[in-house]
């Protein structure tokens, strides 16, 4: 509701009028001061709050416990995590496994079904649920029932103003009702490996039902940071909503997150993010940053303003400043020609120049600087391949998985041999057990093959040319003999 004009009428006002009057602008005046801005991004923490947060200082960060890792910051966050954000390498692990409330950063998974199921420039009405099932003090960016925008636009409007709202509205225009978005944001949640992980709205409303935990919300937040467009949305500084059907003016939206390139927490090599408050979430904080090739996605969870920024730039920095990126096929040489148990060659059977098998040329490892790549262990697995892979391989240091690999056909031939294999396991996150290959299993090597192949016809010839010089002396030798009979008999011929 929008109040474009008002005018009274004093001359004509009666006393009970008068009295409606003033009893309404008091109502309206305890309803302004009743607000409180309790999903404010700038919140200020009470003094038992920030009690709380010294406390949480002193928690185990599972990372500093790994042998020649490198020592990450102790901060005032219930939860955290630093992954690569492609593979998913943990850099920095403190309690991310404990269930707790999203807060905004729900808006993620709204988000990323949004994207991945509908088109930029769809029409989306906001109903009247909503706009009026959502609670008056929560974030909203002021659209109206029967209201039109573009799916974009309401991107931007969930990811930057972080309208409730919107969230309510792409909820309905993606599923048809909240209750099946809800379905369909629980079922993504399960593909992506979330653990503790259970959603009841698609905007992050205090409810004891709806929580992930810092695990959960680092791959959520992986799979969306994949999508250039929400790339660009969620890194947006400002953003103007065009006049629509029901609204002549323009909304003008600021990005919440205060590490943006020119607010207060700006932070060098800011890709996107999203923040999150509620009083029992406290500041929740989603970041993803790149520098040098390597980026990375922090995730704060319970911690009192300003310092989710704080944290993340403290731990951003841990990770840029610690870790490095080795590509695994400029290093790798463990699985090539000479190894016992697969093969890479750049001599094909039929001839070609082309190798038959590789190592994925894109992979990396995330390694602390303090190590080299030979002080990493390798485990083979044959499950849950990508196309045209024979095997994958996990990295790890110190237990700790570093990245990930895959061997590929070159030219995408089938494979004759049973690579199957007896491992399983959930995801790719799982170390997996030690393998132990089949009966039937059958690995092999090219360059031994034909080396044998080569023996074996080296041997062949080597006979028939030893047989051929052994026929040889004996033609010699009975030639000669010959020669000598003939020689006698014509002696004794002339005696007699």
């Amino acid at each position: 509701m929008r109040i474009t004009e008002f005018k009274i009428d004093l001359k004509n006002m009666t006393k009970r009028n008068l009295r409606q009057l003033l009893l309404l602008v008091l109502a309206l005046l305890l309803s302004l001061f009743s607000i409180t801005p309790v999903y404010a991004v700038n919140t200020a923490p009470t003094a038992e709050q920030k009690a709380a947060a010294e406390e949480r200082k002193l928690m185990t960060i599972e990372s500093n416990l790994i042998p020649g890792w490198p020592q990450g910051p102790a901060i005032g966050a219930q939860a955290a995590i630093l992954v690569d954000a492609k593979s998913g390498a943990i850099l920095y692990q403190k309690n991310v496994n404990e269930p707790l409330y999203p807060a905004s950063t729900t808006k993620l998974m709204t988000a990323l079904l949004t994207i991945e199921n509908t088109a930029m420039n769809d029409i989306v009405t906001f109903s009247y649920d909503s706009v009026h099932n959502i609670e008056a003090s929560s974030s909203r960016i002021g659209i109206d029932e029967g209201e039109e925008l573009t799916v974009e636009q309401c991107l931007y409007g969930l990811l930057l103003g972080s309208g409730n709202e919107v969230a309510y509205a792409l909820a309905e225009h993606v599923a048809g009702s909240m209750e099946d978005f809800v379905a369909m944001m629980n079922e993504r949640a399960t593909e992506l490996g979330c653990h503790n992980t259970h959603f009841v709205n698609a905007n992050g409303l205090p409810d004891p039902e709806h929580y992930t935990s810092a695990y959960g919300l680092s791959l959520i937040a992986r799979a969306c940071f994949k999508n250039e467009s929400l790339v660009t949305i969620s890194g947006t500084r400002k953003y103007t909503i065009p006049p629509t059907n029901l609204q002549s003016e323009e909304r003008p939206l600021e990005n919440h997150h205060l590490m943006v390139p020119g607010l207060k927490y700006e932070y060098d090599g800011f890709v996107g993010g999203k923040t999150g408050y509620t009083r029992d979430a406290r500041q929740t904080l989603v970041t993803c940053a790149e520098r040098e090739g390597m980026r990375l996605i922090c995730i704060i969870m319970k911690e009192e303003a300003p310092n989710q920024f704080l944290d993340t730039a403290a731990l951003l920095d841990y990770g840029f400043d610690s870790f490095t990126k080795l590509n695994i096929a400029e290093y790798e040489n463990r699985y090539t020609l000479n190894s016992a148990t697969f093969f890479h060659t750049n001599l094909d059977i039929m001839g070609s120049s082309k190798p038959i098998l590789a190592l994925n040329p894109s992979d990396y490892v995330i390694i602390p600087k303090t190590a080299a790549f030979e002080d990493l262990a390798v485990t083979v697995s044959y499950d849950d391949l990508p196309p045209g892979a024979v095997a994958s391989l996990q990295y790890s240091y110190n237990g700790q998985v570093t990245g990930y690999t895959a061997i590929e056909y070159v030219d995408d031939t089938v494979s004759p041999f049973d690579f199957s294999n007896i491992v399983r396991y959930q995801s790719r996150d799982e170390i997996p057990e030690k393998l132990v290959p089949k009966k039937n299993l059958i690995f092999i090597n090219v360059r031994n093959i034909v080396l044998i192949l080569i023996s074996v016809l080296g041997g062949i010839l080597l006979l028939f040319f030893i047989r051929t010089l052994v026929r040889e002396y004996r033609y010699r030798e009975r030639t000669t003999t010959l020669k000598t009979v003939k020689k006698r008999y014509k002696k004794r011929k002339r005696k007699r």
